[in-house]
């Protein structure tokens, strides 16, 4: 969640970023606003791509850890230990796809206001 949070920093600084991005009027002739645009939309795409990489990624791996701990659980029904690693993995990958439902409200915010 800290990575996330870190990488979420170009979607949560936009309008910042645009700011400093188009020129004003007075600064219009030395900066070129359509390749600084490209540039940021470029980097907001990469940023997007990764993150969502990075989440799936996550749930993939916990996605296998749950299913080994289920198997391991149907065999040992009594085994309190199992069935608390069982419930953590369960519950860490909950958070993890609501961090996909995150992620698309974040991507959809920043397309907005680009």
């Amino acid at each position: 969640q800290e990575l996330l949070r870190v990488m979420r920093t170009i979607d949560d600084r936009i309008v910042h970023e645009l700011n400093t991005t188009i020129p004003t009027a007075s600064f219009a002739g030395k900066i070129d606003a359509g390749q600084t645009c490209k540039e940021l939309y470029q980097s907001l795409m990469d940023a997007h791509t990764s993150r969502e990489k990075i989440i799936k990624n996550c749930i993939a791996q916990t996605s296998s850890v749950v299913k080994t701990l289920r198997e391991e659980r149907e065999k040992a029904q009594d085994d309190l230990a199992l069935l608390k690693q069982l419930r953590k993995e369960q519950t860490k990958l909950k958070l993890m796809q609501s961090e996909l439902n995150v992620e698309e409200v974040v991507n959809d915010r920043s397309w907005k206001v680009l």
